[in-house]
């Protein structure tokens, strides 16, 4: 599903105009990226899931064409753990 297909889905189950469906969900991820973007963020949707992060620290890889090591800088990971009703839903 793109953005352009959930948004028209967001608009016909809610009865509402796509333009107020798009804002919905622009604020809704704005939300979440505010959120990660604190040190210890978390956002938790009951039922739905849970989204974090978690550090990754620098580490060594190899350059899959050459062979060659290389050296992969630590980053910021964005994970999301499924909850109950989600899970079993799937």
């Amino acid at each position: 599903m793109t953005k352009k297909e959930l948004i028209e889905f967001m608009a016909a189950e809610s009865g509402i105009p796509k333009v107020k469906a798009s804002e919905v969900l622009k604020t809704f991820t704005s939300a979440v990226m505010s959120e990660l973007k604190k040190k210890e963020g978390r956002l938790t949707l009951v039922d739905f899931g849970t989204f974090y992060t978690i550090h990754q620290k620098a580490r060594k890889g190899r350059h899959p064409q050459t062979g060659e090591t290389i050296k992969i800088k630590a980053k910021n990971v964005v994970r999301f753990k499924a909850g109950k009703k989600l899970r079993e839903s799937i």
